[in-house]
């Protein structure tokens, strides 16, 4: 059914090669909380650091440099003791630059779900991480560590969702905008590149296997929510 999903929205397929830069979406009032909503998907490098001291630390010199060094790239997007998101910059390096990549290394699971005053964002990332942008605008945000059941069931939503991006595929193209009112959207943040699920809440959460990676989200989120207060 998970197929279906996508057939209904033109996703799920493509080449999985680097696509062109990506626009960026205002969803949201604050222009703060647009950046960190464009900031979950990886694939526009230069929101990432904007601070030009920041670049020459951690694994900014190896992501911005000129000159590609594919030795250094390939081996931080392989270090699995790294930020996810920092893993997937360097993946999309790659990939641009005309390198193979592993496929299917999933990093991330982004969930959007449009609501009447706006819209719910929960990402989890392989790493533990979480944020979780509120349709009112207020964020949370779990870094590694932060809190230990947070971490873990981050980790088991990816875990998760793992077996639904074997079946489907890389999308080539730019990311889409928001979902529109009706929908809600997996987005997979994979070693070669996004992969995308979206449909209805009602078919997604009967979906055989979307249906228990939302259950899980929802079990994130209600943790993330009842954790930050």
């Amino acid at each position: 059914m998970m197929k279906k999903l996508l057939a209904m929205v033109g996703l799920g397929g493509g080449a999985g090669g680097a696509a062109s830069a990506t626009k960026f979406y205002t969803p949201y009032a604050e222009s703060h909380v647009n950046t960190l909503y464009n900031l979950l998907f990886c694939d526009d490098i230069a929101l990432f650091c904007t601070d030009g001291s920041a670049r020459a630390i951690g694994p900014w010199p190896t992501l911005f440099a000129e000159k590609l060094d594919a030795t250094a790239l390939s081996s931080l997007a392989a270090d699995e003791r790294a930020e996810s998101r920092i893993r997937a910059l360097a993946y999309n390096r790659l990939r641009a630059a005309g390198h193979t990549v592993p496929a299917r290394k999933l990093l991330g699971v982004i969930v959007e779900v449009p609501l009447d005053g706006g819209r719910d964002v929960l990402a989890a990332y392989a790493d533990g991480r979480v944020r979780y942008l509120n349709q009112s605008g207020k964020v949370a945000i779990f870094e590694k560590g932060n809190d230990g059941a947070v971490d873990a069931l981050a980790k088991e939503l990816v875990s998760l969702a793992q077996p639904l991006v074997e079946q489907i595929g890389p999308w080539d193209k730019n990311r889409l905008p928001p979902p529109r009112a009706t929908n809600v959207r997996l987005t997979f943040l994979v070693s070669d590149g996004l992969y995308f699920g979206e449909g209805s809440f009602e078919a997604m959460s009967k979906d055989p296997m979307g249906g228990p990676v939302l259950a899980k989200a929802t079990q994130l989120l209600q943790l993330v929510v009842k954790t930050a207060e």
